[in-house]
Order: C-alpha cells, then sequence, then structure tokens
C-alpha cells in the first residue's frame, strides 16, 4: 500500500490516495471503537443506497488504524462554490437538496441523535442551570428516526467527474430529528465565517423541507452545547456565545 500521495490531513488523522482507493489513517492515540464505529456507520449508510464510496477494508497501518475506502475523482461542492461565485445559489440548493435526500432515509441500528446530545450537553462547560434549561428543550422536541449526517457542509461532498454526487464523511452520523442535522449545519456555515450563505443555506433548507424557521432556531442553543464540547478553542467561545442566547424567535 502506497501512502505517499496525501490529500487531506485533518484533526488526529491523515488521509492518502492510492490508485483508485482512499486511505484514512488515523493517530496512534485514536480510540479503537470511534474508529470501528465509523466504517460500520459508513456500511450502514451504504445499505441505505445513498450514493457514498464503497468502504473497502479496515485495517492497521504500522500500527495505525486505517479506513479504507473507494477513491471518488472529482472537487467537492466546497471547491466549486469558491471557484465560481457566479453559480452560488445553483450550488446552495444542490447541497440542500443532498441533505433532503439524506434525511429521507432510515436505518435504525445508528447511534440516537437525542442520547449523543444529552451527554454532550452534560459535559458541556455551562452551568447546571442551563444545562438543565437545555435537557428539558431536547425533551420536549419531537422524537424521529431520520438520518442526521452530523458533518453535513460542503467540503463533505464530492461532485464526481462522472456527474454523481458523493457524501463522504459518516463519522458523525446518528438517527434523529432533521432539524437538529440543519442547525449544524447553519452552525458549521457561521464558523467557516460564511455568514451570508448560512442564512441563504437556512431561508432555502426550511422552504423545501416545509419546516417554520424558528423551528430550526429552537434547536440551535441545544446543538451548540453539544457542539462545543469537543470543538476547537476559538470554536468553543462562539458556540457558547449562540447557547447562552435563550430566544433565537
Amino acid at each position: 500500500m502506497n501512502l505517499d500521495k496525501i490529500i487531506a490531513v485533518r484533526t488526529s488523522k491523515t488521509i492518502y490516495q492510492d490508485q483508485d482507493t482512499v486511505i484514512k489513517v488515523f493517530d496512534e492515540d485514536y480510540s479503537k471503537s470511534d474508529v470501528l464505529n465509523e466504517a460500520l456507520n459508513q456500511a450502514r449508510i451504504e445499505e441505505t443506497g445513498l450514493n457514498v464510496p464503497e468502504l473497502i477494508d479496515v485495517q492497521k497501518i504500522d500500527g495505525k488504524w486505517a479506513i479504507i475506502s473507494r477513491y471518488i475523482d472529482g472537487k467537492t461542492l466546497a471547491q466549486l462554490m469558491e471557484e465560481n461565485p457566479d453559480k452560488n445559489d445553483e450550488y446552495l440548493e444542490r447541497f440542500v437538496n443532498i441533505q433532503l435526500e439524506i434525511q429521507s432515509k432510515t436505518s435504525l441500528l445508528l447511534n440516537k441523535l437525542r442520547d449523543k446530545m444529552s451527554r454532550k450537553i452534560n459535559e458541556a462547560n455551562i452551568s447546571a442551570s442551563i444545562k438543565y434549561e437545555l435537557q428539558t428543550r431536547l425533551e420536549s422536541m419531537p422524537k424521529h428516526t431520520k438520518v442526521c449526517h452530523g458533518d453535513f457542509n460542503p467540503s463533505n461532498i464530492i461532485v464526481g467527474t462522472d456527474g454523481k454526487d458523493y457524501i463522504i464523511d459518516w463519522a458523525h452520523v446518528t438517527q434523529g430529528n432533521a432539524s437538529a442535522d440543519a442547525a449544524r449545519t447553519y452552525l458549521l456555515f457561521w464558523l467557516n465565517g460564511d455568514i451570508s450563505n448560512a442564512e441563504k443555506y437556512l431561508e432555502l433548507f426550511c422552504k423545501k423541507s416545509n419546516t417554520p424557521k424558528e423551528y430550526v432556531q429552537k434547536w440551535l442553543p441545544i446543538v451548540a452545547a453539544s457542539q462545543s464540547v469537543k470543538g476547537k478553542p476559538e470554536e468553543r467561545e462562539f458556540l457558547l456565545h449562540w447557547v447562552n442566547v435563550s430566544d433565537y424567535e
């Protein structure tokens, strides 16, 4: 296996291309259970019929765990949006359509989004009273079983040279409420400094899914608190600002 060609470097992992495969190599101290869970998630999403790169193998390379998938030739939607600003709105609509397709699926063996958020709220660096308010709001939200990507942003869509859209990075996928996943995507645009597309995205998602904007906004403090636990220090401060804003309506 040739690890000469690096195509991306992420926190705790390096991604290589070797001919028609992609090898995601995790750092030595990365949790074995998290690696195996990510591979299992990807396999379960393949079974829904969504267009994702084929999972080929999970193995150790030089003492490090690695997930090997089929290489997709193309560009990410984020690259295309940057290269073709005149097509931004067209790409954004494509992006939302892909998210709605994901959320049309179910995979009942996935972890539950509600359980994950509840656990992370308890771990967050916020006061007991705010934790109580967020847990109460979370418990009151409708319980759904839709596939939620968990990190849905334009860099996780590859537009293949074959004209198809491929969805990657299923480490955070859960089953739950689609509006919670939309709130996460909205915050990801903000974290990237792209406030204009954040607002356009939210309008488009709500219009296409027939969801009141206020309903997605009710998820924002919950999602921000849960994401603040593992966020980078500079992101954590931003996310906690959203947690402390009590009303978005």
